[in-house]
């Protein structure tokens, strides 16, 4: 089972790379964040002509967030929103139970974690309380040994060589220690990081700015991220950027991460 995750900033903008990602690389699950419109401006008929069947909790202008699943593979117990905060109405999480005849259950997320900035602003509380709601949420999904993969946009860049310059990241809520920190207690929940756990070399990016000239100088940064539970992790079996995708005309920023599992 080949899982993806890809922050793709604007589904209606890059809906022609991905449906050419889908076409070439052929993931049996994909995990969308930022789609950037709601449910109803989804182009589920794409997709779906693609062979792809579509769960998407989307909003307005702002996150929104999607899982598509290749046949025969297909979705259950579909979860939209992160347990913890009621009021919380912002649309960064969803989550299925992934099963196929050949295959043992893999249960997914798509996430949109807060960028958090400014840090002096609501929106760092509101990241570090999202970790915190995560973490919990993580905890419990252990609880049943299905094997578990969230994936997602994290806006964390958890080490030094995350970065190609950390000190220009020092005081970014995507790097402050507190968020580390809150990511480590995450993964000490006994969740993996699916790409280390495969490639440990420096230099592994998923985001480049579009300023500045972040790609062309490979001045990236790795806030893309595949956690597997320790079910999944026993059947992990590569994992690889697709980083030739952010030399496209008119890409996203950030490019797709893919881990492959066993099937069990």
């Amino acid at each position: 089972m080949r899982i993806t995750t890809w922050n793709v900033n604007s589904i209606k903008q890059r809906l022609p790379h991905l449906l050419a990602f889908l076409d070439e690389a052929k993931p049996d699950v994909v995990c969308l964040q930022e789609l950037k419109c709601q449910d109803a401006a989804f182009p589920n008929a794409e997709i779906e002509a693609a062979g792809y069947a579509v769960e998407a909790l989307g909003q307005k202008a702002y996150n929104g967030v999607a899982l598509l699943v290749r046949a025969p593979l297909t979705m259950g117990e579909v979860r939209r929103g992160l347990p913890g905060d009621a009021d919380d109405e912002q649309a960064r999480y969803i989550e299925a139970l992934i099963s196929g005849a050949e295959t043992q259950p893999v249960r997914v997320a798509s996430i949109y974690l807060p960028n958090g900035n400014p840090v002096d602003s609501p929106k760092y509380p509101y990241k570090l309380a999202f970790l915190e709601r995560l973490r919990l949420h993580a905890r419990a999904l252990m609880q049943d040994e299905t094997a578990v993969v969230l994936a997602g946009d994290y806006n964390v860049i958890p080490e030094l060589a995350d970065a190609a310059d950390p000190e220009a990241w020092r005081s970014d809520a995507l790097f402050l220690l507190q968020t580390r920190m809150a990511f480590r207690a995450l993964l000490a929940e006994g969740y993996a990081d699916g790409l280390r756990a495969c490639d440990p070399r420096d230099g592994l990016y998923t985001f480049w700015d579009y300023q500045a000239g972040c790609w062309q100088r490979n001045a990236g940064i790795r806030i893309d991220h595949l956690l597997l539970s320790p079910q999944a992790a026993d059947r992990l079996v590569s994992a690889s950027v697709q980083k030739h995708l952010r030399g496209l005309d008119k890409p996203s920023d950030h490019v797709p991460v893919t881990v492959e599992l066993s099937a069990g």
